[in-house]
């Protein structure tokens, strides 16, 4: 009988980018990226695991902008002609490095891998959710919701009727999409403030994550640390994050993506073929982009790209096996002598960002298949759970209140507070109060429901944590900020015309056609709460 357990939990989630109104726009390949390098691939790992009898369960959130844009018709087209593109780039360096055997080899390897990609997309006629919903169906998978658009609750709390709207259209959503509730909520941005609890739980949800000083400064503090979730007085139980496990994948300094042998991601054809060459495969403007294609390792922490070494995907799979070896042998310690002082099963919980595997970390699905695979053959101190079936495995845990937390820097809101996007929130406030102001309105024609739906759209696409977060790191933030502003006016034009009885039918159309998620909303979701 194992002494302990590892839940692995992968956070997938993008914010909704989708422009009908635009023939190309660059962001709308954070999807398209993401699907290639991270979404199929683990869908081929679980596919591989079921078909060799390894039993394995993760936990995983689908938050509700990324099942949103995977099923969207006009997204599916745009992905399917973005891989073509793909492969035909591959096949033309195959060619072109007739003469060069590493680089032709390289080029083979992606020509094989996008080839993979396409059969599983075809397979499943680009409805990649049906593809992760029949592991949640094998009780393999537990997919979790997240907010309705990924706000960050703690800085909506002065407002408890947009912390529900986030929870109750997530939970719709996920009912409409899986036919059944969420059992869980991966927290956006793990940031959690007293009292939450209340509002998940009358949202129907059994859990939720932190990091793990949420846990660790509960009151009273956790005789176990964070090596067990903590039950509220609510009964929503609460998961913390293990920092040592988690450390040794994502930290850039002592955590395995940074090996030498591994794929450098900075150093990418699309940069560096020549210009004539690359031109039908880059932006429609003529300016470079990210191919994925890249041929390059990362050598050295201390090479500029200049200097980088070819990539060998051998030796990286092998790599990617001995530190999948590693991680195992950590958790068999770990375990083994958290078992021996707790005189319990302890929980290891290890949630990352799930685009960290293939995407910014490419030989991590192959990571993650080989833990799959040493976890179920090469040892028995721990099994892999999880977090549904382990509340049910333990349904008896130590009452407490979590602490006031996030998993960002320096664990609380500072991030998606500062200098460079401060100026959002009064202006998101402020919508906040006129959506429930017209959250009181009985709607007087179909005209005006429709209207008022569309304001809690805007508001909620306002609401996401990816724009302050963009803000915050200095990257794309004009996109960040165009986004920001456009929803903010589309709701204020709304409020507007809704208040004056003057609802332009004709620019709703449009607006309902650009930004069309969640066709159920209903706006009067952000009535005023019941005391």
């Amino acid at each position: 009988m194992a002494l302990g357990y590892l839940a692995l939990v992968l956070h997938a989630h993008l914010p909704f980018v989708r422009h009908p109104e635009s023939d190309y726009v660059l962001e709308e390949e954070w999807l398209f990226e993401a699907i290639t390098e991270t979404y199929v691939p683990l869908i081929q790992i679980f596919e591989g695991l079921k078909r060799d009898g390894v039993e394995f369960q993760i936990t995983m959130s689908l938050t509700p902008p990324l099942v949103s844009m995977l099923r969207d018709p006009l997204l599916q087209d745009r992905y399917d002609q973005h891989l073509k593109l793909l492969q035909d780039l591959a096949e033309k360096e195959i060619e072109r490095n007739k003469h060069h055997g590493h680089l032709k080899y390289l080029a083979e390897h992606y020509a094989q891998e996008f080839q993979g990609v396409r059969q599983t997309w075809e397979k499943y006629d680009g409805d990649l959710v049906t593809a992760f919903k029949q592991f949640l169906d094998s009780n393999n998978l537990e997919i979790i919701t997240c907010g309705a658009t990924h706000g960050y609750f703690p800085l909506m709390k002065m407002y408890p009727q947009a912390v529900w709207a986030q929870l109750e259209v997530a939970c719709q959503h996920y009912e409409d999409t899986f036919g059944r509730p969420p059992k869980g909520i991966w927290l956006p941005e793990c940031a959690y403030y007293n009292g939450l609890e209340r509002m998940i739980a009358d949202a129907g949800l059994r859990y939720f994550l932190t990091d793990g000083h949420g846990v660790l400064y509960a009151r009273p503090r956790p005789r176990f640390g964070s090596y067990a979730p903590i039950f509220t007085e609510t009964g929503v139980a609460v998961f913390g994050r293990d920092q040592e496990s988690s450390q040794q994948v994502w930290s850039s300094q002592v955590g395995y993506p940074g090996d030498p042998v591994y794929r450098e991601f900075y150093k990418d054809l699309g940069w560096e073929a020549e210009y004539e060459y690359i031109k039908p495969y880059i932006m429609p403007n003529g300016q470079r982009k990210n191919t994925g294609i890249k041929y390059h390792k990362i050598t050295s922490r201390m090479a500029d790209l200049g200097r980088k070494d070819l990539y060998d995907p051998y030796w990286a799979k092998e790599k990617a096996a001995e530190h999948a070896g590693n991680f195992v042998f950590n958790r068999e310690q770990q375990i083994r002598y958290l078992s021996s002082v707790m005189q319990r099963p302890p929980l290891v919980v290890s949630p990352y960002d799930a685009e960290l595997f293939g995407h910014w970390w490419y030989e991590g699905p192959r990571f993650l298949d080989y833990l799959f695979r040493k976890s179920w053959f090469d040892q028995q101190s721990y099994g892999m759970i999880h977090l549904a079936n382990y509340l049910q495995q333990e349904p008896t845990q130590q009452v407490s209140h979590p602490a006031q937390s996030s998993w960002g820097y320096k664990g609380f809101h500072e991030f998606w507070m500062n200098e460079t996007n401060a100026w959002v929130y009064p202006h998101l406030h402020k919508a906040t109060e006129r959506m429930i102001e017209l959250s009181r309105r009985e709607a007087t024609d179909e005209l005006e429901k429709r209207a008022l739906n569309q304001a809690a759209r805007e508001l909620l696409l306002a609401q996401s944590s990816d724009w302050a977060f963009i803000m915050r790191t200095g990257t794309m933030v004009p996109y960040a900020v165009r986004r920001t502003r456009s929803h903010l006016m589309r709701f204020n034009k709304l409020y507007e015309d809704i208040g004056h009885g003057k609802i332009d039918s004709g620019w709703l159309e449009k607006v309902e056609l650009i930004d069309n998620i969640f066709p159920n909303l209903d706006y009067r979701t952000y009535r005023p709460l019941d005391p």
